[in-house]
């Protein structure tokens, strides 16, 4: 059963660096973002067993990417109102492609939720701070995080102090606040 799983993991893995491959902004994002995670999860003392679990699942956050048109989600410049609405529809596909294979409703809530917000005003369905899971609030956190520090087709990369300046001017309307403090 664990090589099972460690091959589940690997293939999706896979998976993920061809989506990545697709835009050179965003190759090794799923990476970056898993560590950051990670860090933050065993900082907020959740068991490291469970943090191992939640670091493969935040490696497949973006994966249902796969079903973004190239013209959007590679678009060098800011995105229009429908075309936003497309790139929203990526956390959704997610857990559709994962479903099958993942029988966890904290894990799956991690790829169909990470773009949620504290304030209610996140996708796709307009979580508020109480019915965000803990992991899933430091997901959002670690990928704005990355998104934030690394170059975009459409901006440059913050500094890491602009960043964090980031999240602590928006600690407790889009990013929840412990998370933030960890």
């Amino acid at each position: 059963q664990k090589k099972l799983n460690s091959y589940f993991y690997d293939s999706v893995k896979s998976l993920v660096m061809l989506i990545e491959a697709r835009d050179h902004y965003t190759l090794g994002h799923s990476e970056a973002v898993a560590y950051y995670a990670e860090k933050i999860a065993l900082r907020m003392g959740i068991d490291p067993q469970t943090v191992d679990h939640f670091k493969r699942i935040v490696l497949l956050h973006d994966i249902g990417k796969v079903g973004v048109r190239d013209n959007i989600l590679l678009k060098p410049e800011h995105l229009n109102s429908s075309e936003w609405d497309i790139i929203k529809t990526h956390p959704v596909l997610g857990e559709q492609i994962l479903k099958p294979m993942i029988n966890d409703p904290t894990m799956l809530a991690i790829v169909r939720n990470h773009h949620e917000r504290v304030d209610g005003k996140g996708y796709p369905d307009g979580l508020t701070k109480t019915q965000i899971p803990l992991l899933v609030a430091i997901v959002t956190v670690a990928d704005s995080y990355d998104a934030m520090t690394s170059n975009r087709a459409y901006r440059q990369a913050l500094s890491k102090e602009q960043a964090m300046e980031q999240l602590i001017n928006n600690r407790g309307s889009q990013f929840h606040p412990d998370v933030v403090d960890t």
